[in-house]
């Protein structure tokens, strides 16, 4: 037997799921790189990436 292959097309509420709360502000960040120093700045810095959508932000300490 092959594999089985979904005839039905997801829900929009499936295929968008996550991304409705990213665009209105609500990340979910997730420490990428801890203490990172930033020698034009002269500071340790924090990567954070969301999990739903891969945006990254930087934070200095």
């Amino acid at each position: 037997m092959g594999d089985v292959v979904q005839f039905k097309r997801p829900k929009l509420s499936q295929l968008h799921k996550g991304n409705t709360l990213c665009r209105s502000g609500f990340h979910k960040w997730e420490v990428l790189n801890e203490q990172q120093f930033d020698v034009k700045q002269g500071k340790l810095i924090t990567v954070y990436q969301c999990k739903r959508c891969s945006k990254t932000k930087s934070k200095a300490l």
